[in-house]
């Protein structure tokens, strides 16, 4: 059985959390984001994407999930894919910081629509915050 498992550990070296779904905790003046979590046992894969105001920027900037078609998510997180594994194999050319992981994205898996529409968002939101292009 074909596995996708993509671990984004962006930023800040965090604790690997197997929790569903994300949430906000605020504890004191600090906001702590628990990481975003998409997994489908039936289909054997798992996001784990811990990187501070993703959480917070899916809910508020992200478009709703059914704005985009699944197909033009995928035919995005393609190009979005190659270009972040490039990138993450060079770590002497890009700031190894940011691109610390492969992911393994196999276009000919049906992921279904909300991973790719979460891929496609953490990528719009790595765009932003990292002031970087994938295209």
């Amino acid at each position: 059985m074909n596995t996708l498992k993509i671990y984004l550990f962006i930023g800040f070296s965090s604790l690997l959390m197997l929790s569903c779904g994300s949430y906000a905790q605020k504890k004191g003046n600090n906001i702590k984001e628990e990481p975003v979590v998409i997994a489908n046992d039936s289909l054997e894969y798992q996001i784990i994407i811990i990187d501070p105001g993703f959480t917070t920027y899916l809910k508020t900037i992200a478009r709703p999930m059914t704005y985009h078609s699944q197909n033009y998510l995928e035919t995005k997180n393609k190009f979005y894919v190659l270009e972040w594994n490039n990138r993450a194999r060079n770590p002497l050319r890009y700031n190894a910081s940011i691109y610390e992981n492969v992911i393994e994205y196999d276009a000919n898996i049906n992921y279904g629509l909300e991973v790719n529409y979460k891929l496609f968002w953490y990528f719009k939101f790595a765009e932003q915050k990292y002031r970087m292009t994938l295209n």
